[in-house]
């Protein structure tokens, strides 16, 4: 086949970098936290997935210093909220770049909600939300060594919070849920439904 080589150091040759349309759709990271001042927070990631399984454990990448990763290293907590078709939009105006003070939760018109085992909120509208304790922040670093200024953040899942609604005789249903996902470019999203569902089992 006829295929397009670029080395992403010297330019992608094409109109728009393909990188993030290829590595897609992505799950997104809608995290909360509450600052050392009580103020709340909420932002979306698009560098977001689970890394373990045993303890559980969810990470965020974040592109400079944020309010986000500023409050995880004073408090050591976050939610992960899952982002529903319903809550697109909610999430969108939380990307705001807003000052500090500002609490998003009150931008987009949600409800920040008391969680069971630490003091971040979550929100109240998600049907689902995983409580975390922090595990690691670091720096991503490129082939040289040198730092991006990219912050990975890894947290312990230690409390999931699921709509009994989505259990369908004790199995989450994803589709049910009818998750967001991020796409490549500035503005692409994806849904995810039944017709696209296969099984496929592991040999061994």
């Amino acid at each position: 086949m006829d295929r397009h080589f670029y080395e992403p150091s010297a330019g992608t040759g094409l109109p728009h970098s393909p990188f993030n349309a290829i590595i897609a759709p992505r799950p997104i990271g809608w995290i909360s936290t509450r600052g050392t001042d009580g103020t709340f927070n909420l932002a979306p990631y698009s560098f977001f997935n689970a890394f373990c399984y045993t303890p559980p454990i969810i990470g965020f990448a974040s592109n400079g210093p944020k309010d986000t990763v500023v409050n995880i290293e004073e408090t050591g907590e976050f939610c992960w909220n899952l982002v529903t078709r319903d809550l697109a939009e909610a999430m969108n105006v939380t990307s705001a770049g807003v000052d500090t003070h500002v609490d998003e939760f009150a931008l987009a018109g949600l409800t920040p909600a008391p969680s069971t085992l630490i003091d971040a909120p979550h929100v109240a509208e998600a049907r689902v939300f995983f409580e975390c304790r922090a595990t690691q922040l670091l720096e991503l670093r490129d082939a040289a060594g040198t730092g991006t200024g990219t912050r990975m953040v890894f947290g312990e899942v230690v409390g999931v919070h699921i709509d009994t609604e989505l259990l369908v005789d004790g199995i989450y249903q994803t589709t049910l849920a009818d998750p967001l996902t991020r796409g490549g470019g500035p503005d692409t999203y994806f849904t995810i439904s039944d017709e696209g569902r296969f099984a496929m089992t592991r040999p061994g």
